[in-house]
């Protein structure tokens, strides 16, 4: 087991106009141990990231260790990490036991100890039915339980994962996320994961790191991510759905929301702002209270319900206010219908504001 350390690192490919940096140095400490993710929409380095820290691209500038060793240009075999795709990228004319024990065998690792690392992750991973089966004769979540046990048997000092469920269905996707998360808790061992799927960021990390354009914009724990995100980006990319986010001004320590008829008292909050300013006003969809009744009504602001959606446990609320659109979080119970005039009324307690120009939260 080890530590994976990135300082500066940037990675930047050429271009006609000189060159596209996909990359910006990006510094990172993943102790001993941890379970990393790296989320953040498509096109925004996560990818790359990972690729630099495998070894399979290299970095245009900065340092990598894994452990207290410089690993920059050491050639991918050499690491010690093994590495987990979104593809499988098994060995169809090989079984599963084939498969994992191969990279054993290029090794010369005795034929006891590649049986005995074979048995255990099979083990492991409850797929000692499937040993002796191909790829062609197993489901996509077989096939992605004999990559990990591929990738398991190396015993490396760092697991890699690159969108490695975005194959599966609904269903598999949240079994093997256990899956994932039960040989983390089971190995100790550090794992660097990524992701674009928010969901699967906030349930398997111990801590996440967002980005955007090349760019880290917070690290921090999954309730920290959601209860203060540090930036607009990270405010509207964590969560399911995303955070409100309201533009509009500060007067007499009263958000006035832009294209919403109404007035926000912020209460405490307004400590952080000063008369005038352009502010970011973001309100989580559980945080927005609907009551039915006269739009003219004194508390809240005016909306209309475009649609309802029940889950089940919850029912979604797709509301416009003047030129806005919201989302609202209601239980079950719930008697709000489309077409629907309701007043909204954000909880004081959960008012986010961010500064219009820098988009940094505001303390």
């Amino acid at each position: 087991m080890a530590s994976v350390t990135l300082a500066g690192i940037r990675k930047i490919y050429p271009t006609r106009t000189g060159g596209h940096t996909a990359v910006h140095d990006l510094s990172l400490e993943i102790p001993d141990g941890e379970f990393m993710v790296l989320v953040g929409p498509s096109g925004c380095g996560k990818s790359t990231t990972l690729r630099m820290v495998a070894g399979l691209e290299t970095p245009s500038g900065g340092e990598i260790r894994i452990g207290e060793r410089v690993v920059t240009d050491v050639p991918p075999r050499d690491r010690d990490i093994a590495m987990v795709f979104q593809n499988y990228a098994l060995y169809p004319h090989m079984t599963a036991r084939e498969n994992m024990a191969f990279a054993l065998r290029l090794r010369k690792l005795p034929a006891a100890e590649i049986e005995k690392r074979v048995g255990e992750a099979a083990q492991a991973l409850d797929i000692e039915r499937l040993i002796d089966r191909r790829p062609r004769e197993m489901s996509g979540g077989e096939r992605q339980r004999v990559a990990l046990g591929r990738a398991l048997v190396r015993q490396p000092a760092v697991f890699l994962f690159d969108e490695p469920l975005s194959n599966l269905d609904a269903r598999l996707r949240v079994q093997m996320r256990r899956e994932i998360a039960r040989l983390h808790r089971l190995l100790g061992v550090t794992m660097i994961y990524v992701t674009h799927d928010q969901v699967e960021a906030m349930t398997l990390g111990d801590r996440i790191a967002v980005m955007n354009r090349g760019r880290v914009m917070q690290v921090a724990p999954p309730a920290t991510l959601y209860d203060t995100p540090a930036n607009l980006f990270t405010a509207g990319f964590i969560g399911s759905p995303p955070m409100n986010l309201i533009p509009g001004r500060v007067e007499a320590r009263t958000f006035i929301p832009a294209g919403i008829a109404g007035r926000i008292p912020l209460g405490t909050a307004a400590a952080a702002t000063s008369e005038g300013s352009d502010l970011v006003l973001g309100v989580r969809p559980e945080h927005l209270r609907v009551a039915s009744g006269s739009p003219d009504s004194a508390a809240g602001f005016p909306a209309t319900v475009e649609l309802a959606e029940p889950l089940g446990h919850e029912v979604l609320l797709g509301l416009r206010s003047g030129t806005t659109d919201l989302v609202a979080r209601m239980p079950p119970t719930g008697s709000v219908r489309a077409g629907e005039q309701v007043r909204l009324t954000p909880d004081q307690g959960y008012l986010h504001l961010f500064d219009a120009a820098s988009e940094d939260r505001l303390a």
